[in-house]
């Protein structure tokens, strides 16, 4: 009997990694499918396909805690959702925006968010597995700010690429003419990584044991 749940779990971490590649493989698939935007589907959806085979490397080689997994699942299946519709088409933020009676689409705010949530524990991961910091005030800070610094290096693209493209990357900017819209952005990015290191430490951690003893 032990011998068998040994295998199975082994065939289930085997198994996991290549699912959610595959999901999100077919949502690539999907949102390249008449985009509105190709410009748009293009620069936003680059993070993905470059991501997602090296992810999949380094989880062969090292490993990935499956928590770390499903979020940046949950991440490029954002992407490629914006990158179809572009945020401020995106009809799940046209829903919210018409029942709650709000001036925007407020979908790329999410996005943002998540941009924050994630990076968070991608720094997590990165510092608790390469350097000899253990759980404290200092490595939920460190998170937080790498986290951060992201967003703030995003934000940067997206100037660069207004700059040189025009009204053409107004679709990815997603500014929706607030001119405060880049701060918005880092501020959902800043409230992301502070509730991941939040609620997220004590499972990652669980994770990470887990991936060591496995």
């Amino acid at each position: 009997m032990i011998g068998i749940a040994a295998m199975n779990s082994a065939f289930t971490r085997r198994s996991f990694g290549p699912l959610l590649a595959t999901t999100v493989c077919v949502a690539l698939a999907w949102s390249a499918f008449h985009p509105i935007d190709w410009l748009t589907w293009w620069m936003e959806v680059w993070w993905v396909m470059i991501g997602l085979p090296v992810i999949a490397w380094v989880n062969h080689r090292y490993g990935i805690t499956r928590l770390l997994l499903v979020l940046l699942t949950v991440h490029a299946v954002i992407l490629v959702i914006g990158g179809h519709y572009t945020y401020e088409r995106v009809p799940l933020g046209l829903w919210v925006q018409e029942w709650f009676g709000l001036a925007r689409n407020n979908y790329d705010r999410l996005g943002h968010f998540i941009q924050g949530f994630v990076p968070a524990l991608i720094a997590r991961e990165l510092l608790r597995r390469t350097s000899p910091l253990q759980p404290s005030r200092w490595l939920a800070i460190l998170c937080v700010a790498m986290a951060l610094a992201f967003s703030a290096i995003f934000e940067m693209i997206e100037w660069g690429s207004s700059v040189a493209l025009g009204a053409s990357a107004d679709a990815f900017l997603g500014s929706q003419g607030d001119p405060w819209d880049a701060q918005w952005d880092m501020l959902c990015a800043l409230i992301g990584s502070v509730c991941s290191v939040v609620t997220l430490s004590r499972a990652h951690e669980r994770g990470l044991a887990s991936l060591h003893c496995a």
